[in-house]
């Protein structure tokens, strides 16, 4: 058992390490502490998968260690369209579209991950409007990050006739 104030340390800890989460930057300590308290810890074995294209899309992960591959399906092919590292935030488009999976994510070792529940950023709205907002600029900006690397892969492709590996 873990004395208070290793506890404490513990917690610290954690709401510094979600700080650096781009996803999660710009937000109170007591938020981050109050998602991470209703998140839940995956692991995910090498070659399993996070979820599949067409799922429901009901949270979004953070990568704490590992690394996993975002693919889609051409035919009975398999296209990475990206690699999710340590940090690294994913299944947040179906949070903000409220759409189906887009894509797959398949651990490449094994994993472990945050995941973060629509419902509990749905209890967030309801408790600080606020926060909820930065997080929801937040992953609007990460998703136009990846948005900005895919079109200059298009441009690529159009331009050379192929783009660099992922």
């Amino acid at each position: 058992m873990f004395s208070r104030v290793e506890t404490i340390q513990m917690v610290e800890s954690q709401i510094q390490w979600f700080r650096k989460i781009p996803a999660f930057g710009g937000l109170r300590a007591a938020t981050l502490q109050w998602i991470q308290e209703r998140s839940v810890q995956r692991m995910v074995a090498q070659g399993e998968f996070f979820f599949r294209e067409g799922d429901p899309g009901e949270s979004l992960y953070v990568m704490v260690s590992g690394a996993a591959e975002v693919i889609r399906m051409r035919g009975d092919q398999s296209v990475t369209l990206g690699v999710m590292g340590v940090g690294d935030c994913f299944g947040e488009m179906s949070l903000i579209d409220f759409c189906s999976r887009s894509a797959s994510v398949v651990a490449r070792t094994d994993c472990e991950a945050i995941e973060v529940a629509r419902s509990t950023l749905g209890k967030l709205y309801r408790e600080n409007a606020e926060e909820y907002a930065i997080i929801m600029m937040n992953l609007g900006r990460e998703v136009s990050r990846r948005l900005r690397k895919a079109d200059d892969r298009l441009f690529m492709i159009d331009r050379d006739g192929f783009a660099p590996s992922v």
